[in-house]
């Protein structure tokens, strides 16, 4: 479980394909220093486990469906992404609960300046969309975001200069591909709802309650 609150940015140094998936190494100069072998760490919101630590470089196995699933396939020496360690006992919660099990990819549509903001507008799939709400939580790259509106194809996010110079958004483009987590909280209770509308159940008051306040 994870916050999506970034420690800091490692820069891959390998990415080896192999038969059923892949071999991720980078380099992380804090993590590096507290990480062991097992721990979990999300690498730009994937959570992936360490298998390899060789002074400040960590490996990670990669299945092909993370591959498939994630932006992580098309990582090349020298890229930059977004690490966060696994929450412990004593962690701050300053994010969202983020689970590290990436719903989906989404495309950056448009960047735009703002004084010392970025408005990002992102493309994504119907799949995404229909799990957010306006000020709710969503995790880009693992960044815990707040999202702004909510449009056809797409939803818009405005970044602060701490945000866009501590993580991958500050030098994103459109055009890029970005890993989508929705909220976990949005998924249990639209599977709750549905649930109650299959069993012919409803909670009548519960519903109009969530419509009332923009949740569903």
């Amino acid at each position: 479980m994870f916050t999506g609150i970034i420690i800091e940015m490692g820069q891959i140094t390998s990415l080896k394909k192999r038969r059923g998936g892949a071999i991720l190494s980078l380099k992380t100069p804090t993590i590096a220093g507290t990480a062991k072998i097992g721990d979990s760490i999300a690498i730009n919101g994937v959570c992936l486990t360490v298998v390899s630590i060789n002074n400040n470089e960590l490996s990670f196995d990669l299945s092909d469906e993370t591959l498939r699933a994630t932006n992580l396939g098309s990582l090349k020496a020298g890229d930059r992404v977004n690490l966060e360690p696994s929450l412990t006992p004593d962690s701050r919660i300053g994010g969202h609960f983020v689970t590290g099990h990436v719903d989906s990819t989404g495309k950056i549509k448009s960047k735009e300046n703002l004084g010392d903001m970025l408005k990002f507008e992102i493309q994504a799939e119907p799949d995404i969309l229909k799990y957010l709400v306006r000020k709710g939580s969503i995790a880009v790259d693992g960044i815990s975001l707040t999202v702004v509106d909510i449009l056809k194809e797409s939803f818009t996010l405005i970044i602060i200069p701490h945000t866009a110079k501590l993580t991958t958004l500050g030098f994103k483009n459109p055009g890029d591909t970005v890993n989508l987590e929705t909220d976990i909280l949005g998924k249990y209770v639209a599977k709750f709802l549905n649930k109650e509308t299959l069993d012919n159940k409803k909670d009548t008051s519960l519903k109009q309650a969530l419509l009332k306040e923009g949740y569903i």
